[in-house]
């Protein structure tokens, strides 16, 4: 038995996702700030934003991109990722934006499925940009480096010929329902990453899906420190943000006291953040040194929150905690707590143990994997647990190149597996309580075991690995390598820990190791994880 949100439906325009967010820009709006740099205090206005996302579109024409064309883009957060990542979707062209965190050889990996065309970056990340772009035969006036010395000294263009010369923006036609605006790249249930096609349609629907549940006000200052390249950061700090013309308040990475200034000094009222920040509000004695006072809202996501720190964190500041549930795959909330925790708009409190309520325009099934027959929501108390299934105009319209993937993700047409095992309770209410896929969650980063074990099976002296999640002693779930030895050979944890270290970004590295004599496989060779858990 399926059941539907319990928020009314929203109109989602068929538009493209500019004339969505900008389209309707009020003369009003042109001197609301839109971005401001943590770092330097620079003011970006939405008039500003909008002739800067215009330049970027035309400079990207001129240089032939448009529509069938990647660029992919290399960047942690500053406000110049906004005027890119818009410019590349006002050109026509598909955004695939990379791990700020990622090496060389992750961004040839990427550069070389999306098959980009482009990729524009900083002077930080430059190196390992451009040794990725020449793997995959990127040219080097192909790679832009934004606050580079330019082509004349260096080969690479900067943000200013890309948006200094002034281009008009083009004229592009495409259906907004099947052109993909953004590839970024998932696990998805299992497996190695994979690009997630999300059309123009799955970015504008995710918006106005969350829009008035999540509460947005013009006069709301959003600190962005989540990442812009994640999803999570994408729709609901970048574009929700800009689409309420509130101002985004952007932080290239978190420092717990560089988060707690700015919330003090620029009046920040509304923040999205993952667990492990949480647990620095909760914990750290340095927090009670600054007024927050200003801050109204804070929303965690990307891994679960344990409801205990969750409370924890809503009674030190004194403010609203709310928690929300999604995937990549679904652009990607699919389910969250309301701005007023529910008190209002659902006649009751959620606990923080859920993750809320489907959002509007969405269908769920709870699925029981061993018999595939639906849970059905009680008429009292919770369900029983079964696999989370979701459909509405926010799922993905697939993997990109991978049709088998596909088709094992998104079911009779419409239904999107999630992987997690989850309750409903009498009003619909949400609640994730395990996983069925593999993936691991390391401070809200996805971690795919197969990724790392590939990754091991390349060292001389390993015949075999296997990777699971597991718990460290703070509760946070690492990544831990279940290693077996060539004959004769010796390797020490360190040894194995410090190999994956200087090939992944610094999230997936290997954080524990066992050395066996077996990894335990089924007949048909699938490790059995459940198996190495004990």
């Amino acid at each position: 038995m399926t059941f539907a949100s319990p928020f009314p439906a929203v109109d989602i325009p068929d538009v493209s996702v500019y004339d969505f967010l900008f389209g309707s820009l009020a003369d009003d709006d042109r001197d609301r700030a839109a971005l401001v740099d943590s770092v330097s205090g620079a003011t970006t206005t939405y008039g500003q934003l909008v002739a800067q996302i215009d330049a970027a579109a035309g400079a990207l024409a001129a240089r032939g991109v448009g529509v069938g064309d990647v660029i992919a883009i290399l960047s942690p957060n500053i406000p110049a990722f906004a005027s890119v990542f818009h410019g590349v979707l006002r050109s026509g062209a598909t955004a695939t934006t990379l791990n700020a965190l990622f090496t060389a050889n992750e961004i040839t990996k990427q550069l070389r499925d999306s098959d980009a065309r482009m990729i524009i970056t900083i002077s930080l990340m430059a190196p390992q940009a451009l040794e990725a772009a020449r793997a995959v035969g990127i040219a080097d006036g192909d790679v832009v480096v934004l606050d580079g010395e330019g082509s004349a000294s260096t080969g690479h263009p900067n943000a200013a010929e890309l948006l200094g010369a002034g281009l008009s923006a083009p004229d592009v036609s495409f259906d907004p329902a099947t052109h993909v605006a953004a590839l970024p790249y998932s696990s998805g249930t299992t497996g190695n990453p994979k690009g997630v096609k999300l059309s123009h349609r799955n970015l504008v629907a995710n918006v106005s899906q969350t829009a008035p549940i999540q509460g947005f006000r013009s006069d709301d200052v959003v600190l962005a420190v989540l990442p812009f390249f994640h999803i999570y950061g994408m729709t609901v700090l970048l574009n929700a943000a800009l689409k309420a013309r509130a101002t985004l308040v952007v932080m290239p990475k978190f420092d717990l006291v560089a988060f707690l200034e700015n919330i003090a000094s620029r009046k920040v009222t509304y923040t999205f953040i993952a667990p492990p920040i949480a647990v620095a509000l909760a914990k750290h004695p340095i927090v009670d040194q600054y007024d927050v006072s200003s801050l109204h809202t804070i929303v965690s996501g990307a891994a679960p929150l344990d409801e205990e720190l969750g409370d924890t964190v809503a009674r030190r500041l004194d403010l609203r905690m709310l928690q929300g549930f999604g995937m990549t795959e679904l652009s990607p909330v699919s389910h969250v707590i309301p701005f007023d925790g529910g008190e209002t708009t659902m006649g009751r409190l959620a606990s923080l143990q859920s993750c809320g309520w489907p959002i509007p325009n969405t269908e769920n099934r709870i699925v029981d994997p061993a018999t595939g027959e639906d849970v059905d929501p009680p008429a009292e108390g919770t369900s029983a647990p079964g696999e989370l299934w979701v459909s509405g105009p926010n799922v993905m319209l697939g993997y990109l190149n991978n049709d088998q993937a596909t088709a094992e993700t998104i079911v009779d047409g419409h239904w999107l597996r999630t992987g997690d095992m989850a309750t409903v309770d009498y009003d619909g209410c949400v609640t994730i309580v395990d996983r069925l896929k593999e993936l691991i969650k390391y401070k809200g980063y996805q971690v795919p075991p197969a990724e790392l074990e590939a990754l091991l099976l390349t060292h001389p002296q390993i015949a075999d690995a296997a990777v699971i999640g597991v718990n460290d002693a703070d509760g946070e779930e690492i990544p831990k390598a279940f290693v077996v030895l060539q004959e004769g050979a010796q390797l020490t944890e360190d040894e194995v820990i410090a190999f994956t270290a200087e090939r992944v970004a610094p999230y997936k590295k290997v954080r524990a190791v066992e050395f066996i004599e077996t990894v335990p496989k089924s007949a048909s060779g699938k490790i059995l994880r459940k198996n190495l858990r004990g």
